[in-house]
């Protein structure tokens, strides 16, 4: 299976890219906000029912004293559930950190895709466990660390998420930086003197929290 060739950088475009479409701004707008109060009609029909005359101290149904319709309100607790959590499949040792990408590709061979939220716990996963750089131009040091969005490419390198995947975990955390008042991209962000490896993963984490919520 082919491996992309992104870099770093590269990623950090196309993210930018995608999250300044139309499409994008859609699927963020309004994740926070509670669903809407539902129409007049939806009121009326899913007004309590009165009980039959002839049973005045009966049960009634529990569909008929509920607000919204049930198949709303389980979607919306789904949605509302965090990402679960990436499978337990550890990473090549500290010799994969420092090898090149393409050593890795066998891993890729039979992986089903996952979500951006996923995909960004995975790219946290690596973080932590190779380590965090702030290396201008450079998925990787000498040492195997990446920079954040070298985390992102190195995580779908060793078959977690689609080439999609991976710009939108990218645009999940731009949509992230940008609730942080931060204007640029994720790199510049990276690099930014004083930056520190737990900045990085705190970015990770609330990115990925976002995108669950989102249901991505």
């Amino acid at each position: 299976m082919a491996i992309t060739a992104l870099t770093p950088d590269q990623l950090d475009a196309q993210a930018s890219r995608l999250h300044d479409t139309q499409a994008w701004q859609q699927i963020v707008s309004g994740w926070e906000s509670s669903a809407p109060e539902p129409s007049a009609a939806v009121r009326t029909e899913a007004a309590p029912a009165q009980l039959p005359a002839s049973a005045p101290d009966g049960p009634a149904d529990w569909r008929s004293l509920l607000s919204v319709p049930v198949d709303r309100l389980i979607d919306d607790s789904l949605r509302a559930l965090p990402a679960a959590p990436p499978a337990e499949r550890p990473l090549p040792g500290r010799l994969g950190a420092v090898l090149p990408d393409r050593v890795h590709a066998w891993r890729r061979v039979g992986q089903a895709d996952v979500r951006p939220s996923v995909h960004l716990g995975y790219a946290r996963r690596i973080l932590v466990e190779w380590g965090w750089q702030n290396t201008p131009y450079r998925l990787r040091n000498a040492r195997g660390a990446r920079c954040v969005c070298g985390a992102l490419l190195t995580a779908h390198r060793l078959g977690y998420g689609s080439p999609a995947t991976v710009d939108r975990a990218g645009a999940w955390l731009i949509t992230e930086l940008r609730a942080q008042g931060w204007p640029g991209l994720i790199g510049p962000w990276n690099r930014l003197p004083g930056r520190t490896a737990a900045d990085a993963l705190a970015l990770v984490d609330r990115a990925a929290r976002r995108a669950a919520l989102a249901g991505h």
